[in-house]
């Protein structure tokens, strides 16, 4: 309680352990959790399934068009449209009946930093010798397949490391689209969500104790992450962003 009554020190002078115990009797952690994880794998595959043909195609290959699709992309990694798309989008899967589902959550979290994957997917591409390409296409004739598989990907890896890192904590911090999605249905809730539903666990009041103890609980898996693949994660976005 000590940062709603204006402390300013980093550690409480009092660590209460029962918030922390009460956070997780009172939330589905259990459940929470197992959503939340289902969402962030989610969308880091399907983020990196799309932007790694993206990036590379965009780096490699010649089509009509190209330099403009290519500019659009980076425009609008200056736009933020927020939930001004939040209406149509939401009516367009109450149409194809996902409205309560998560996966309509997974494809529009995947695609909401789509541009700025590419960017660095691309700008790390155009780092790589074409000589490694022709070599490729010499050994297996022209085999898109095993040409991008066997050779692109693993050259890629520092930077999908990167893309995979961000695209994870993306659906793991998401917060408006599954608190949308889910209103009508509490056990599709990822932590998240859930979390910030124990505010209401007082009697009569907001419980911010417990929503804060609740909060640091969900954030230990993310912190975890990046304490492990912070090298990854600073290699990946320099070489991405400096070398293309």
């Amino acid at each position: 309680m000590e940062l709603l009554t204006g402390g300013i020190n980093i550690f409480p002078s009092e660590w209460i352990v029962q918030n922390f115990i009460d956070a997780w009797n009172s939330a589905n952690f259990a459940v929470y959790t197992g959503n939340s994880i289902f969402l962030a794998l989610s969308v880091m595959i399907l983020t990196l399934v799309v932007t790694s043909m993206a990036g590379y195609v965009f780096a490699r290959k010649n089509f009509r068009g190209k330099e403009l699709i290519y500019g659009l992309f980076v425009a609008f990694m200056f736009v933020n449209v927020g939930s001004v798309t939040l209406r149509p989008l939401f009516e367009l899967a109450v149409k194809i009946h996902m409205n309560t589902s998560l996966w309509s959550v997974v494809f529009i979290s995947a695609g909401t930093a789509q541009a700025t994957y590419i960017f660095l997917i691309r700008g790390y591409m155009n780092s790589v010798p074409k000589e490694l390409d022709e070599a490729a296409k010499i050994r297996w004739m022209h085999i898109f397949s095993r040409h991008f598989y066997k050779i692109i990907l693993p050259v890629l890896k520092p930077i999908l490391a990167t893309v995979a890192l961000l695209s994870f904590r993306g659906g793991w911090n998401e917060y408006i689209l599954p608190l949308v999605f889910t209103m009508t249905d509490a056990s599709k809730r990822p932590l998240t969500v859930g979390v910030t539903m124990l505010k209401n666990a007082g009697d009569g009041a907001a419980a911010w104790n417990i929503m804060f103890a609740g909060a640091t609980i969900a954030i230990v898996p993310i912190l975890v992450i990046y304490i492990f693949a912070s090298k990854y994660f600073i290699n990946g976005m320099t070489a991405g962003a400096v070398k293309g």
